[in-house]
């Protein structure tokens, strides 16, 4: 940046395309700078420029590959220390489509990496100065995959599932103090993470394909809303609430301290 500003800071992972330079935009348009965190560093640049001359606000680009530890620190360390960071954006993900047979280990390790690992030492960083500040934003980007699996997905569905309930039990430590966390499931969403996934998007059914601007568009209304959990396809809000209380009473039906009758056991 080439001069301080007192506007409150977003820093968006996963940031030089798709839904992340969306969310880019968006924050932009309402009065955030910017720190944009992506491995391409010409896209960044790029869109840094546009975003400043577009909006008045200051962009910054940080060129890391969250999968490596020494990139990772270097945003961690951000996040702890500008006294001005308000939202945090956990984007970044990859997907390595196909069954455990045809993936390698390699493969199912660099989604851990970055969909588990990095968004939760990335939040980690950020929650203890929201706390102390008593105000702060947290959006973690899942998946609907994160409540059902393909035989193609296990590790990407096991991801996101990760992501959901570490969001859920963030929301519930949080929910006496000014910070809020958001969750969005987004279904299948016109993103170059298809071509890199071993799925070309050309294969996607066109009617279940939603733009990224309809996708961040839907996820931020969501969050105007208040919505905790934001599913920004679906259209019936009593299915998130429907499975919400049957999750609750099958926890609640695994309290008892003996077998289910039906196991028979002596």
């Amino acid at each position: 940046m080439t001069h301080p500003s007192s506007r409150k800071l977003a820093v968006i992972t996963g940031a030089s395309a798709g839904i992340g330079a969306v969310y880019a935009d968006r924050l932009a348009a309402r009065g955030y700078d910017l720190i944009l965190v992506a491995r391409r560093a010409d896209r960044l640049e790029r869109l840094c420029s546009q975003l400043s001359n577009a909006h008045g606000i200051q962009a910054e680009p940080i060129v890391a590959d969250l999968s490596k530890d020494n990139d990772l620190t270097l945003i961690e360390k951000i996040l702890s220390n500008r006294e001005n960071v308000h939202v945090l954006v956990n984007n970044a993900g990859i997907a390595r489509l196909g069954t455990i047979a045809q993936r390698s280990t390699e493969d199912a390790l660099s989604q851990i990496a970055l969909n588990i690992t990095a968004l939760t030492r990335l939040t980690q960083a950020v929650v203890p100065a929201f706390i102390k500040r008593n105000q702060g934003l947290i959006i973690n980007v899942a998946s609907v995959l994160a409540i059902h699996a393909l035989p193609i997905s296990a590790v990407y569905s096991g991801t996101k599932a990760f992501v959901l309930q570490y969001s859920r039990g963030l929301q519930q430590e949080l929910a006496e103090t000014g910070v809020k966390v958001q969750l969005v499931l987004p279904a299948s969403t016109a993103t170059e993470l298809w071509d890199l996934s071993g799925v070309p998007l050309a294969a996607v059914n066109k009617n279940t394909l939603m733009t990224t601007e309809h996708m961040v568009d839907a996820a931020l209304a969501g969050l105007d809303q208040g919505e905790p959990v934001t599913w920004p396809s679906v259209a019936d809000a009593t299915l998130w609430d429907k499975y919400e209380a049957a999750r609750a009473e099958l926890f609640a039906s695994t309290q008892v301290g003996t077998p289910a009758t039906r196991y028979k056991i002596a």
